[in-house]
């Protein structure tokens, strides 16, 4: 079974190979049963049953054309040796037959078939008075309507595949295109739930932070200070909300797929944290040209996601910030002197899991975890080539 598949393979591959060895076939065929009980055939046989077979390459351009040669030349051949080697040659216009009906439809083939084994059957019978074949004719008859049946089939089964095709890329496209609705559905729910929840409170405590500001007239610079760095801080928590709902109500061809963030603004996130409290003392190395929109785009993630980490959980404390552009990846390490630290959970938090996320979708890698004389790391090395 296996030896006969890949033969249907090859024959599929290279169909005019097959064609040519099926007319190799059929001519040594033809040539070796009428030369073995008598002579060799003429040229003018010779000829005819190269030509029989010969057109056999042509048969899938010009199914008509061949037939018509096929059966004209396989005639001849036949009206000059009337022996079995003759009779045997009839397979070529066969072979043709069996091509018109597989490209033609049903009433043309039927009809060219009935007209091929009309005027064979003529021929032989009247054109060969000594030679006046009756069950022989019957046996043309019946081998031409299984060829004519065989290149029927071959049709249907062809349209079969066809349309199994086409309804598959169908079904594939309503996928798709159910998919994308319910992506956009979801995208549209989750901008809207960020806009009502998180930006409603977002906004109130904007709010709140510049009437509190306005309203505490006699209290220290400190606390003014603070109220100011709450309120700025939650405008551009709005800002960027803003824009992350703006870009999940777009639709999927038109949203811009760059970020809005990057390391460009790596001094507006440190000038920040540090007034927080934090002690941040930064080193980048590498070249002043940005690494790719994914690259830089994460790296900056990551050191917003390890401040804020330092912030909520050591306080303020001293943080070593480096970044290296490197030939081949940007390595992105944050150190804090914070007190130490208590085992790492089983379950990482969401920060360290979203950083981790973060940086994996890029082909990175990141750890994160305790020191061993106290405080926190958190290193992450993202291919400059995500």
């Amino acid at each position: 079974m296996h030896v006969i598949g890949h033969l249907r393979h090859t024959a599929r591959d290279h169909r005019h190979l097959a064609d040519l060895t099926i007319g190799l076939v059929i001519l040594a065929v033809t040539l070796i049963t009428t030369s073995v009980p008598g002579p060799l055939p003429d040229g003018v046989s010779l000829f005819a049953a190269v030509l029989a077979c010969g057109v056999l390459v042509l048969r899938r351009r010009w199914p008509y054309a061949v037939l018509v040669v096929a059966t004209i030349t396989a005639e001849v051949y036949f009206a000059r040796n009337h022996g079995l080697g003759g009779t045997l040659l009839l397979a070529a216009p066969l072979f043709a037959l069996y091509t018109v009906a597989e490209h033609a439809d049903r009433s043309r083939a039927l009809l060219v078939s009935g007209l091929v084994v009309v005027a064979v059957g003529v021929v032989h019978t009247f054109g060969v008075p000594s030679r006046r074949l009756g069950p022989e004719n019957l046996a043309l008859a019946a081998l031409g309507a299984v060829a004519v049946a065989a290149g029927t089939a071959a049709r249907h089964r062809r349209a079969y595949l066809a349309e199994v095709l086409r309804r598959a890329q169908d079904a594939e496209r309503d996928r798709d295109a159910e998919t994308r609705r319910r992506l956009t559905e979801e995208r549209l729910r989750i901008a809207r739930d960020l806009h009502d929840s998180v930006g409603h409170h977002l906004a109130l405590i904007n709010v709140q932070a510049g009437v509190t500001g306005h309203l505490l007239t006699d209290e220290s610079t400190q606390i003014r200070e603070t109220l100011a760095e709450i309120r700025q801080s939650s405008r551009a928590a709005l800002d960027e909300l803003r824009d992350s709902v703006g870009l999940l109500r777009q639709p999927d061809d038109t949203a811009p797929r760059q970020p809005v963030v990057g390391l460009a603004a790596l001094d507006d996130l440190l000038a920040a944290h540090r007034r927080n409290g934090l002690r941040i003392t930064a080193h980048v190395h590498g070249p002043a040209t940005p690494p790719a929109w994914a690259v830089d785009h994460t790296a900056y993630r990551v050191v917003q996601e390890a401040l804020t980490n330092v912030c909520k959980h050591a306080g303020p404390v001293d943080v070593a910030l480096t970044v290296r552009h490197e030939t081949d990846a940007v390595t992105v390490v944050v150190d804090n002197d914070g007190p130490p630290a208590a085992p790492v959970a089983a379950a990482p938090a969401h920060g360290i899991v979203g950083m981790r996320e973060r940086v994996t979708a890029v082909g990175g890698s990141l750890r994160a975890g305790p020191r061993p004389n106290g405080g926190w790391r958190v290193t992450a090395v993202i291919p400059v080539t995500p």
